[in-house]
């Protein structure tokens, strides 16, 4: 008998199997955790590699030639993901966003887009199915991703200034491309386009006020999200991160704005809107102004394994099922809605009571996942 040999790249992360109930339930849709947050949106992660190396996400002292990035083996089909997100639709999801690393990288993504886009709520509408991109490939996919049913993307824009850009994203890559891919995103109908900035303090603060020039009027939506302490590579300190406030504080310098309620609950963003009729911007409080108390939001990795949390440090194997056909649908259904049910994690709100110089209950020396690896 030979030994199994298992990739290091797929045991990066602690993960596991997940506890199958002796009792089935049929889901109801109305799946809640222990906090009563709902089970809504589903963050589906399709590749964990990506064409920029920017600082705070993926920097390039690790994520390198010599980097591990998982095995195309390891990788959920998309049939598996197809088949995963009926039971999560069924527990309650509507909104799916397909991010990455970089999901344009992943072959063919507008066939998984068209099996998700088959899928109903049970009540029988349509998901929300959207997309995270850094915008370096939405020229040449804009169209064929809204003929297979995406309805929005967001894109990663850091900064106006070509310069500033190119330093940012560490690949050299032209701010004018991806411009023009948000442009032709547009065109085709990717609408309304959300631009997220991640602000850092001495990087690209200086950027807010020609970002918000630019957009305006533009009828894209520019939000401003604080630098985060994703993952355990980026370099993150306190000192980097311009607070919401002060980034609207600088905003109305220039501009009027008004508050406006949210979309809905669990929205990430809060919303302000131009008095003279400019449109719309938003700020992700994610350091300074926690929101977890809402958060209705499950994490699925490249390779299956099921993240409750941004910051989490240990993923639950829905994989291992899915490739195990003594499973049902009804008994890996009955695994996420265990898994679900137990959830109680609020990172952010307990490290913002905390000192900064003291550790999350729980999170001392555990590897928080990395931002590329499970989207943002």
């Amino acid at each position: 008998m030979t030994d199994k040999i298992i990739p290091i790249a797929d045991i990066r992360y602690a993960a596991r199997v997940p506890h199958i109930p002796a009792r089935l339930q049929a889901p109801t849709g109305m799946l809640a955790d222990t906090l009563a947050r709902p089970l809504h949106d589903l963050r589906i992660s399709v590749t964990d590699r990506c064409n920029f190396r920017c600082s705070y996400c993926m920097p390039s002292e690790v994520f390198n030639k010599d980097y591990a990035f998982l095995p195309q083996t390891s990788l959920l089909s998309f049939e598996e993901i197809t088949r995963l997100t009926k039971i999560f639709v069924a527990h309650g999801v509507e909104k799916i966003r397909l991010t990455g690393g970089e999901p344009l990288l992943r072959k063919h993504l507008e066939v998984l887009i068209g099996m998700l886009a088959q899928l109903k709520t049970p009540q029988g509408k349509p998901l929300d199915i959207t997309l995270t991109t850094n915008g370096s490939l939405l020229v040449k996919k804009a169209q064929a991703l809204k003929d297979a049913g995406l309805q929005r993307v967001t894109v990663s824009l850091d900064a106006l200034d070509d310069a500033v850009f190119r330093r940012m994203n560490d690949v050299d890559f032209p701010v004018a491309d991806v411009l023009k891919g948000i442009e032709v995103a547009h065109k085709v109908g990717l609408a309304p386009i959300k631009v997220n900035m991640v602000v850092k303090r001495g990087t690209n603060d200086a950027e807010i006020l020609p970002m918000a020039r630019h957009f305006r009027h533009s009828g894209v939506v520019l939000r401003f999200i604080e630098y985060m302490d994703v993952g355990a590579t980026n370099g993150w300190r306190m000192d980097e991160v311009m607070p919401s406030a002060e980034v609207i504080d600088r905003l109305q310098q220039e501009f009027a704005l008004d508050a406006i309620d949210p979309n809905y609950l669990g929205e990430t963003a809060e919303r302000w809107r131009y008095t003279d009729g400019g449109g719309e911007i938003g700020v992700i409080s994610s350091v300074t102004k926690a929101f977890c108390g809402d958060c209705n939001r499950a994490r699925l990795s490249t390779e299956g394994k099921l993240f409750l949390c941004l910051f989490a440090h240990q993923g639950h194997d829905l994989r291992a099922l899915l490739r195990d056909s003594h499973y049902s649908d009804e008994q890996i259904s009955g695994a996420v809605a265990h898994i679900w049910q137990r959830r109680d994690d609020r990172y952010s709100e307990l490290r913002a009571a905390l000192p900064p110089d003291v550790a999350v209950p729980g999170a001392e020396g555990n590897k928080r996942v990395e931002m590329s690896y499970i989207g943002g």
